[in-house]
């Protein structure tokens, strides 16, 4: 009940500061709406080199002193879907899911940011997103929450981050870390395989009158090059 609360609010919000095309469309694709996401996962049991970015960046927990300026919703000149995927990572960092991890740059600024969430935080999990995740097990962490503050995107962050912060599941005795994209997304596609996740799964979502229903269906894998496999028949990536 307190995650939809805050989610009504934040779309009150979105009118009052003159963002209401994206509370349209929010409202809209819960009326009637097909999305349809790929599952990657990284065994950790592999070893793998995690790429690097353009520049040298530091992977840490986030510390309650970090200053994430970069979230401020009332910043001029945001285009709807900015505020919108600003104001969906202030309601996760306020969901108590943890723990964020940040990457920061030679200066010490954050640049990228990324929850890495263990089994112990399955009932958070649900109560915040729903069904939308499969209920981890005992040998598997989650990735979610990824974002680039916009005057870092391009350099390589995301892949490089996301890398060293998967690596970071052996910590929660995990095996397997699983993340999901956007099937149209390619880049994000792109830059999960190139950290060494690989598609395991399709998930998707079909909401009617507000009613979301998510399916998990394991994909038919054909060899690839990087990664290892890659899912026939998968629509939107590269």
């Amino acid at each position: 009940m307190q995650a939809i609360l805050t989610r009504v609010r934040d779309l009150l919000r979105l009118i009052v500061t003159g963002h209401a095309g994206e509370v349209w469309l929010a409202v809209t694709q819960r009326v009637y709406s097909n999305a349809a996401s790929v599952g990657l996962r990284r065994d950790l049991a592999v070893p793998f080199p995690a790429p690097t970015a353009k520049a040298p960046i530091t992977i840490r927990p986030l510390l309650p002193g970090d200053q994430l300026e970069f979230l401020d919703v009332h910043q001029p000149g945001l285009s709807d879907t900015q505020v919108s995927g600003r104001l969906g990572q202030q309601r996760l960092l306020q969901s108590g899911i943890q723990t964020c991890h940040v990457a920061t740059n030679g200066a010490g600024r954050v640049c990228y940011m990324q929850w890495l969430i263990a089994p112990s935080e399955n009932a958070r999990v649900r109560a915040f997103f729903g069904n939308l995740y499969p209920w981890l097990r005992s040998d598997e962490a989650l990735l979610e929450g990824a974002y680039t503050p916009e005057e870092y995107r391009g350099q390589g962050i995301m892949t490089g981050a996301m890398a060293q912060i998967a690596e970071r599941g052996r910590v929660l005795e995990a095996r397997w870390v699983i993340t999901f994209v956007d099937e149209g997304n390619a880049a994000s596609l792109k830059g999960c395989e190139r950290a060494g996740f690989t598609p395991y799964v399709r998930r998707r979502e079909a909401f009617r009158l507000f009613v979301r229903r998510v399916t998990f269906t394991p994909l038919a894998t054909v060899p690839t090059g990087r990664t290892g496999t890659r899912p026939t028949g998968r629509t939107g990536a590269v």
